[in-house]
């Protein structure tokens, strides 16, 4: 199934102008959110050191499917933004630019001379988002850090279970980075419709890591005790939110924490009485997941289908990425589609997560070669051909 990239039309976004200095992954996925909904998006890379995504995972593909993921819709110059001319032709990019998202050290920008407090003056308009593992405070300021770091320093790592184990994705980046950035700078764009200032968005990774933990702050709050990791109610406590193993040595998700829907998953599964015979509480527990492990156990996929298929078991499989790629639910709300590129042919993609009804998302461009557009743009600030080539002379560009 080909998904072709849709015709330009006025996403809720359209008119808003981001120049993107961020690398890797949570800024970059964060831009392509924002361009998706229509932003125009200018990815800045310094010439002789691309984002470092684009070369990763190639494989025998002949291009990086890490960087097709997260790069979408934007357009690419190179800067070296150390160089005093590299400045210059940022600040002209800036002059009617709505956002600024990096994703450096908190004091990267600093040292380079273009901080926020020197943009501020230039620009009161403009919104700066930086990106960053621990925030600009704090004793951890100048930490370097990777997800696995956010998350043991917020908690949830702890709560994994006994010994903690990594949660095998990136946690901290995407929820706490990506996902909390587009939430402020949204948030900012608003502030500013109504005040006509700008602001400093300052995202820790590791601040935003400790909302995960809401439930169990609360669970602590209460009583006074740390929860106990791999045994709480959401976390391998309860045999009704839990994960079994079957027949052929596959996994089930049973998330029937309401009992409404816990009832529905033992009607369908023939276990009725269970709970009747052995109610729900504290000291039976054990006994009714061994009766659980038991009966999956027993039961293969095949045999679990009709769960699967009830509405209110709340039953799902744990699916690999191979299975899910090939999902017709993901399918159907695009959040799975192939785009035809000009240079690649097919490449997968992973769709918006945001679905607008009076404002779609699109999909106009494909991800960008490293300063693919660096003439174009500059060109467009009026500067001269004479002008680029003495920028490349001067490794500006």
């Amino acid at each position: 199934m080909t998904n072709p990239k849709s015709n330009p039309s006025a996403g809720p976004l359209a008119g808003v102008k981001i120049v993107d200095l961020s690398l890797l992954l949570p800024g970059p996925l964060c831009s392509q959110h924002l361009a998706d909904m229509g932003a125009e998006v200018i990815k800045i890379e310094n010439p002789r050191a691309y984002d470092g995504t684009r070369a990763m995972l190639k494989g025998n593909l002949g291009y990086s499917a890490l960087f097709m993921m997260l790069n979408r819709n934007k357009k690419a110059i190179t800067l070296n933004l150390k160089r005093p001319a590299s400045q210059e032709i940022l600040f002209k990019l800036l002059a009617d630019a709505d956002i600024l998202l990096e994703g450096f050290r908190p004091d990267g920008m600093d040292k380079m001379g273009i901080g926020y407090d020197v943009l501020k003056e230039k620009f009161p308009r403009l919104i700066y988002c930086g990106i960053s593992g621990y925030g600009t405070s704090g004793k951890y300021v100048n930490f370097a850090g990777h997800d696995l770091n956010y998350l043991a320093l917020s908690g949830v790592l702890h709560q994994t279970g006994n010994p903690p184990r990594p949660a095998g994705f990136q946690l901290a980046d995407i929820g706490g980075g990506t996902l909390t950035a587009v939430s402020a700078i949204l948030a900012a764009l608003y502030h500013r419709e109504k005040t006509g200032r700008g602001q400093r968005i300052d995202v820790s990774m590791t601040d935003a890591s400790l909302q995960f933990l809401s439930l169990f702050g609360g669970i602590y709050s209460a009583s006074g005790k740390s929860p106990e990791p791999g045994n709480e109610i959401l976390s391998g406590k309860l045999p009704n939110y839990n994960i079994y193993e079957t027949k052929e040595g596959r996994y089930v998700a049973l998330g029937a924490l309401e009992d409404m829907f816990f009832q529905t998953f033992l009607r369908a599964a023939g276990l009725e009485n269970l709970t009747k015979e052995t109610p729900l509480t504290e000291e039976n527990l054990h006994i009714v997941k061994q009766t659980l492990v038991d009966y999956f156990l027993s039961k293969t996929y095949v045999d679990l289908e009709p769960i699967f298929l009830n509405e209110d078991s709340c039953l799902t499989p744990i699916l690999s990425l191979e299975e899910v790629v090939k999902d017709s639910h993901f399918r159907e709300r695009k959040m799975i589609f192939e785009t035809k590129t000009d240079k690649y042919g097919d490449v997968l993609q992973f769709g918006s997560p945001f679905h607008f009804s009076e404002t779609p998302v699109t999909y106009r461009n494909d991800p960008p070669d490293h300063g693919e557009h660096t003439n174009e743009i500059l060109k467009s600030l009026g500067y001269s051909e004479g002008n680029i080539e003495e920028f490349r002379k001067d490794r500006v560009i």
